[in-house]
């Protein structure tokens, strides 16, 4: 007798095989996803930064106001993407500042990114630059 086709014992091991393989790659992916995005916030706030010492080269003293110094010297849009948005945080005054980037939606599990005038970086759990999350 000759049967072609697979038991129902064998599809069930395919399944099983197929859910470990899903249970390991998910996770990673999204943590990877979650990497990726951080990169844009980083990225952002070094254009603030940037933008805050151009600010001061030419006026003296550090901007209290994001859309002026977006205007003027090209910092980012507030809304840097559907993840994250940065805001001027702390104490704001013509010689210190603190930029964050606020993680939304799925990235807010990864917590914000600061930077200062100093250009000191840290993250949410308080680790500074080179380690925590700007390292990665």
């Amino acid at each position: 007798m000759n049967r072609k086709g697979i038991t129902l014992l064998e599809l069930l091991v395919v399944i099983v095989i197929v859910g470990i393989l899903a249970a390991v790659a998910v996770p990673v992916y999204t943590g990877y996803m979650q990497r990726a995005r951080r990169v844009d916030a980083k990225t952002a706030l070094e254009h603030v930064r940037a933008a805050q010492e151009m600010w001061r080269a030419e006026k003296g003293s550090y901007s209290l106001d994001s859309a002026e110094l977006r205007t003027t010297m090209g910092a980012p849009a507030t809304a840097i993407s559907n993840y994250y948005t940065w805001q001027f945080s702390g104490t704001l005054n013509a010689t210190t500042w603190t930029g964050q980037a606020v993680a939304l939606g799925t990235q807010a599990t990864d917590g914000d990114l600061f930077i200062n005038h100093r250009g000191q970086k840290w993250d949410a759990d308080g680790r500074f630059y080179p380690e925590g999350k700007w390292a990665k």
